[in-house]
């Protein structure tokens, strides 16, 4: 986890040195213009996340958790807790609207903790522990596969980082700034790394899965597999509003004012 936060920190810092105009941005400023993510409807989402968080918790430990050899489980859940607990009271602050219309940026940051929180973090633990449910798994095999499952995560992120800063310099994120075909031909060929990446370590995963589990346990085997699934694709999308959160911090017309509609950058 240290080294996916000097990650977010050197991607952050390298975004901020290069002399990008709010004009470079300004296709993701899509799910704020059809109001997908105004500050009133991930209001309601942090009503939801104040409940879903408190759900997958409860299924991670006590379902998935609970007779699994995977090791320090005990630390982890108490850890864990501790995280969930303060963001499921953040999550129900924030969901207020005297709150949350004086904080937009930290609403923000709070939704992306919340869905990273459930999407990331608790589906790649309850496959972890269902793993560690099965006779033929061990605390060694465990941990190597953690470890090979985590650094594929990382690269994961990593090269949607790149792929990122690639794309916002050759200005595939200017509105019309060039033709919306050309732009699509160029994010299908960028992807290609990502894919490369991703492929290889679901191909792990399923491998190690098969190995693992009877043929008898083929749900459970494919509940393992869309709990990594899922987790990569949330790294995969992480790079993504991470940019978003830079923006709103950088750029007032990524915030909204009183009246619930988007700022505009003149001063007047």
């Amino acid at each position: 986890m240290s080294g996916l936060l000097l990650v977010e920190v050197e991607v952050f810092f390298l975004v901020r040195r290069h002399p990008f105009a709010v004009e470079d941005f300004a296709v993701l400023k899509g799910p704020l213009e059809s109001g997908r993510q105004s500050p009133s409807s991930l209001g309601f989402t942090m009503i939801l996340a104040t409940f879903l968080q408190i759900l997958v918790f409860y299924l991670t430990y006590y379902v998935a958790g609970e007779t699994t050899i995977y090791p320090n489980v005990e630390s982890i859940r108490t850890i864990h807790f501790w995280i969930t607990a303060a963001l499921v009271l953040l999550s129900a602050l924030y969901a207020i609207p005297a709150i949350y219309n004086r904080s937009q940026r930290v609403q923000y940051l709070l939704s992306i903790l919340t869905v990273q929180n459930v999407g990331a973090a608790c589906m790649y633990l309850i496959a972890l522990f269902l793993i560690g449910d099965e006779m033929d798994s061990t605390v060694d095999s465990l941990i190597f596969f953690t470890k090979v499952t985590l650094t594929i995560g990382v690269l994961i992120f990593i090269v949607t980082c790149i792929r990122f800063y690639i794309l916002l310099k050759k200005g595939a994120y200017r509105a019309g700034s060039e033709k919306e075909r050309t732009r699509e031909k160029f994010e299908t060929k960028s992807y290609l790394p990502m894919i490369i990446v991703g492929s290889t370590g679901l191909v792990f995963v399923i491998q190690y899965v098969v190995r693992t589990f009877n043929w008898s346990d083929f749900e459970m085997m494919l509940v393992v597999v869309i709990g990594f699934t899922i987790f990569f694709t949330m790294l995969f999308v992480l790079p993504e509003q991470l940019v978003i959160l830079y923006c709103k911090y950088r750029f007032k017309s990524f915030n909204f004012d009183g009246n619930g509609y988007l700022k505009s950058e003149e001063k007047n």
